[in-house]
Order: structure tokens, then sequence, then C-alpha cells
């Protein structure tokens, strides 16, 4: 992908010479050497000064020779993914003769776009006379547009003594879109193209439970398939064809408050949950079912309207990307009963969420109560690997056992949430970030193939 130049500055300033640690470190020595000098032989006093003056002539004349920048560009994507790396691109032109140490450039942004909003790069000869391009990785860390505001260029002269070094304000910015890696995978893919779903939705006879059509009963056929009442009427066996259950609603539903701010290796669960759901979300949508998006925190943020066909995918994409984080206890009885509120038919909710402990997680389970008496529910959240980690953790002394006693009595309660969702009537996933897509895709085909929904 070709990404966004900025053009070439030509005719810039005088790019200023600056000594570098070796030559503060060489300076420092000198302070010593001066001194046992003067108490050594005070007729030769003349020495350290003059030892230090030609220092600062080389370091002047090392500076020289480390070339002249003549002009450089930057080159920036537009969009990229949150967790996923967006390559920056920086090309330099310097006239120099010698060969000394290769550039360096740094480039300062927006902390979402990466953790310490620096990236530090080495720049490669692209063959070229004078010209030198590398490229810096940005990660970005958080869903929303992102700056990149500095841009330093430093090359050194072939003693080491000085590097030339030009700053450069820049007016950049990069969107950070939800992470699409898993719908992309090959994996999905492929499952995309089975029998079941195929490349263009169409109607699916054999499944489901909804009456199609009748056709004459011929050997291989399971018998079950049989109407018998039918075949009475015609006395000859015909066989019920039946039509895969479509046009389902699917609410995909996210708590976007304090707990799933929280991060999940480099990323807050919010954004592992939506890469998630955006995965089901296409599934779903080559199923022949609607799909919508639900947000809130500690009000209601947004509902799209239902999605009816892949080309609109990037609709969901969109509203997902406006998913702000709260850091903010979330209102479950606001949120839900709004739902159910908009809701005018049975639908699959599958809600995002998370909790710390049992007393936060009451107003959740009671609020998911009334939920279940008109939808089916899907809860997904993510494991606690924190808490795994201190229980399973081997300890060393006193304080590492009160610690994994008080994670396993935090995980214990957890369970305890989850089973009482369960006996509610909630399917329940708890599952790692890296498989929680595809269980929620499982369950998904589970619940179509038993017609739990409409």
């Amino acid at each position: 992908m070709k990404l966004p130049r900025i053009p070439f500055l030509a005719n810039l300033p005088p790019v200023p010479v600056v000594p570098t640690p070796r030559t503060l470190v060489l300076l420092a020595l000198l302070a010593p050497v001066a001194v046992v000098v003067a108490a050594t032989a005070p007729n030769a006093w003349i020495v350290a000064p003059a030892a230090g003056f030609a220092l600062l002539f080389l370091t002047v004349i090392d500076g020289l020779l480390a070339g002249k920048l003549v002009n450089f560009a930057y080159y920036v994507p537009a969009d990229a993914e949150v967790g996923q790396a967006a390559l920056i691109r920086v090309e330099a032109e310097i006239e120099r003769d010698s060969d000394a140490a290769l550039p360096e450039a740094a480039i300062g942004f927006d902390p979402r776009l990466g953790e310490g909003g620096s990236a530090l790069f080495k720049l490669q000869p692209t063959g070229e006379a004078g010209m030198f391009a590398g490229d810096g990785k940005a990660v970005p860390v958080r869903r929303g547009p992102g700056e990149l505001h500095d841009l330093w260029l430093r090359w050194r002269g072939p003693l080491g003594l000085a590097v030339r070094q030009k700053h450069s304000t820049l007016d950049a910015g990069i969107r950070v879109w939800p992470d699409l890696s898993p719908v992309r995978s090959p994996v999905l893919q492929s499952f995309l193209r089975d029998a079941q779903f195929g490349l263009v939705a169409r109607r699916i006879r054999g499944e489901g439970t909804q009456f199609e059509a009748l056709s004459e009963y011929e050997a291989g056929m399971d018998r079950r398939r049989i109407d018998w009442k039918a075949s009475a009427r015609h006395t000859a066996l015909y066989a019920r064809e039946n039509e895969a259950e479509r046009d389902n609603q699917i609410v995909l539903a996210f708590d976007c408050g304090q707990s799933m701010c929280e991060p999940v290796d480099g990323l807050p669960r919010i954004d592992r949950a939506v890469s998630a759901a955006l995965m089901a979300s296409y599934v779903a949508l080559k199923g022949g079912d609607k799909v919508s998006l639900f947000g809130f925190a500690d009000h209601p943020q947004l509902m799209t309207p239902f999605v009816t066909d892949t080309r609109a995918f990037h609709r969901l994409q969109s509203a997902a990307a406006e998913l702000d984080y709260i850091p903010r206890e979330p209102n479950f009885t606001l949120a839900l009963a709004t739902l159910t509120a908009r809701l005018k038919r049975r639908s699959l909710i599958v809600l995002f969420s998370d909790f710390a402990d049992p007393t936060s997680a009451e107003l959740m389970v009671e609020s998911v109560e009334r939920l279940v008496r008109h939808h089916l529910v899907i809860f997904v959240t993510l494991v606690d690997t924190e808490l795994e980690e201190l229980t399973e953790a081997e300890p060393e002394n006193m304080s590492d056992i009160a610690v994994a006693v008080g994670a396993d009595a935090l995980a214990r309660q957890r369970q305890l949430v989850l089973t009482r969702l369960r006996r509610l009537g909630v399917n329940v996933i708890e599952a790692r970030h890296e498989t929680i897509g595809y269980r929620l895709i499982d369950l998904y085909l589970e619940t179509k193939r038993a017609e739990a929904i409409g």
C-alpha cells in the first residue's frame, strides 16, 4: 500500500553541530589532566587548554565533515488498526564525502499511537548517492485520531565527535480503527467458503426447522424427514425440505466502562472485545442475519441501525471505532433497559463486559435477568490472566502466599457470578482474547442451528 507522501523540503537552513557524548567525556577527562600538569609542571599549564581547544576544533571539523542535509521527506499512513504496526517512512538526502555512521531518525507522536510516544530507527542507503531511507513502527494502543508532532534527524561525523541534528515540527495524523486482522485471517476466510455460507448468501435447504418445500422421498434420505400426512394424501412417500433460519437480529453490546478499559496483553479489554465482535458479525452477515452495535457506560453511547449485508460491514467498523474509553462504572440498569425498549422482536444479544467482584456485578446480573425474559443472551468476558498468574505463581515468602490466597478468592467469586448467569439461561463464554472470537462464532452457529433465536 502506497503511503501518503509529504513533499521534500528544499532550501533548508543550516543544521547546527552538536557534540557527542564521546566529546563530552574527553573534555571531562582533560580536567584531571590539567590538575596533574599544573601540580607537576607549572610552566606547562598551557598544554591542557591547548588540548581542549584542539578537541573543540576537531569537533567542529568532524561536524562539517558529517555532511549537509539537502532535503528530506516523510510518509505517514492515513489509517491504522489498533495493535497492528503502522510504518512511518523517512527519506533524507545528505551530501557528504565520508562513510560515517548511518543517519538516525526519531519521530514523536501521540501516546495512543504507541507506548512511549516515540520511535527511533536508522536510515539505510537506498543505492542512490547521498540517499537514505528507513521505516519506524508505531503500534497503536487505542482507537481514535493520533497526531505526529516532531521529527528529528541526526547523523555523525567520521570521528564520532559531533553530530548534525535537524528538528522539524510535523503536521500529520493517523486514524486508528478497530483491529480487523481476525476477519482477514486465512482460517476464517477458508471457513466462510464452505458449503453452509459460500461467497454469496443463498437459501439453505435441508437444515433448520422452517418449512421450505416437499420433495419425493429417495433412497438415502433421512427417514425422519418423511412427512407421513402428506405421504398419505398422495399415496407416495414425500420428505420435508426445511430452510435454515435467517434474518435474525444480532445485537453486539459493549460495556465501555472502567473494567473494560483495563489492558490485556497491551491492549484494553474493549478493543479485544471489538475485534472478536467484528469477526463474529462478519460471519453473521454472511449467514443472512442482521447485526447492530450497542455501546454504553454510565449512559448509552450509541446504537447503530441493523446492517443486513457484508457490503455495509464498514458501517459496523466505523461505529466500533467511535466506542469511547470511559473510566466510570457502567449503568447496566439504564443501558439494558434502553436496549430492550428499542428492540421490537426477540433477538440474540451478545454482551461484552467484565467485573472485579460480586458486588459490582450484582446490578449487572439483575439487569441481565430481565433481559433474558425476552431475548437470548450470550455473556462474553475475557479470562483474567493477572489473577491466574497470581494464583499459579510459586510462592517464595508469606507475602506471596497472602497474595495468592487473595487472588484465588477473587477467582472463586468470579466463577460464582458466571455460574449465576448460567443458571439464568445465559450462555457464558470466558476465554483468552486469542480464541474468544472463534468461541463466539461456534456458539452463534450452534444457536442458529437450534433455531433458538427467532
